[in-house]
C-alpha cells in the first residue's frame, strides 16, 4: 500500500498479503512452490514498483515492446505546418530573449559542427527541460491557488515527453562520445536552474526564450536535412522506436524522422 523505494514496509501488509510474500520469497529462495510439474520453472516477474504491468498490444493484435511510452500517445505529425513563421521581437523582453538564444547558437555551431546527429542528441537533452519546469512550477500555482491551469500544465508536460521522445529516436541513430556525455551533464544542471530563475522571474521571457529556442531548432534540422540529400550524412532506416511513436511506414528513414521531428519543433515554436 505504502511504496517506498519500490519495497513496501510490511507492517503495512494484511495478514493475507504477508502469506503472500512469504510463499512468493520461498518461491523466489527456489523452493517447492516454484516448481512446474512438467519439470521447468515458473518465471518471477518484478517490475519496478513490485506490481507486474498490464499487456499491451498493438492494433494487430502484436505485443507492444516499449515501455517508454503507450500506443495511445502516439501520433502522426503534422508536416504541413509552417516552418518560416518568426515573432519579431519588439518589446525588450522579446529582444532579451532573442539575443540570449542567438549566442548561445554560437559555442553550439564551433562544438558540433556538422555532426547534426550527436547536435541533435545535445540540443533534445537541452530542450526536454522548459516544458517540465514550467509544468511543474504551474502545478505548484495552482495548488497554491487553488485554481484551474487551464490545461497549461498538460500541454507543457506534453512538451517535455515530445521532446524526450526526440532524444531516445536519436538515441539510436548516433552513439555519443564520453566528452559529450559529460557536456549534457553540465549544460542540463546550468540551463535548468537557469531557466528556473528566469519562469519565476517572468514567465513570459521564459516562454519567449523557448519559442527562439524552437526556431533555432528548425533551423538545425533543415541544415540535417540538406546534409542528407547531399549524401554527407547516411539516410539509414528509422528506428523502430521512431516508427511507432509517429506511426511512419515500416520502411521510413533517418530522413522521415527528422522530417516529423522538425514539425514536432514547429508546433512547439507555435505554443511557445
Amino acid at each position: 500500500k505504502f511504496p517506498v523505494m519500490g519495497v513496501r514496509w510490511r507492517s503495512s501488509l494484511t495478514l493475507g498479503e504477508k502469506e503472500q510474500v512469504n510463499g512468493s520469497s520461498a518461491a523466489a529462495a527456489g523452493g517447492g512452490d516454484n516448481k512446474r510439474e512438467d519439470g521447468g520453472n515458473k518465471e518471477v516477474v518484478a517490475s519496478y514498483w513490485g506490481i507486474k504491468g498490464e499487456e499491451v498490444k498493438k492494433e494487430d493484435g502484436t505485443p507492444w515492446k516499449w515501455n517508454c511510452f503507450r500506443p495511445w500517445e502516439t501520433y502522426q505529425a503534422d508536416l504541413t505546418i509552417d516552418l518560416k513563421k518568426h515573432h519579431v521581437p519588439t518589446t525588450f523582453l522579446d529582444k532579451l530573449a532573442y539575443w540570449t538564444v542567438k549566442s548561445l547558437r554560437f559555442p553550439t555551431d564551433v562544438f558540433f559542427q556538422r555532426r547534426y546527429g550527436c547536435r541533435a542528441m545535445m540540443l533534445e537533452t537541452v530542450a526536454a527541460v522548459p516544458g517540465m519546469v514550467g509544468g511543474m512550477l504551474l502545478h505548484c500555482k495552482s495548488l497554491r491557488r487553488f485554481e484551474h491551469s487551464g490545461g497549461w500544465i498538460k500541454t507543457l508536460l506534453d512538451e517535455a515527453e515530445n521532446e524526450r521522445m526526440h532524444l531516445m529516436t536519436f538515441m539510436e541513430v548516433s552513439q555519443p562520445r564520453w566528452y559529450e556525455r559529460a557536456l549534457v551533464f553540465t549544460v542540463q544542471g546550468v540551463f535548468f536552474n537557469a531557466y528556473f530563475l528566469a519562469y519565476l522571474a517572468s514567465p513570459k521571457l521564459a516562454h519567449r526564450v523557448v519559442g527562439y529556442l524552437e526556431e533555432e531548432a528548425i533551423h538545425s534540422y533543415t541544415e540535417f536535412l540538406k546534409e542528407l540529400d547531399k549524401g554527407t550524412i547516411e539516410n539509414v532506416p528509422a528506428p523502430a522506436i521512431a516508427i511507432d511513436y509517429w506511426r511512419l511506414p515500416a520502411d521510413s528513414t533517418l530522413r522521415d524522422v527528422v522530417m516529423v521531428v522538425r514539425a514536432d519543433e514547429a508546433h512547439h515554436r507555435d505554443v511557445n
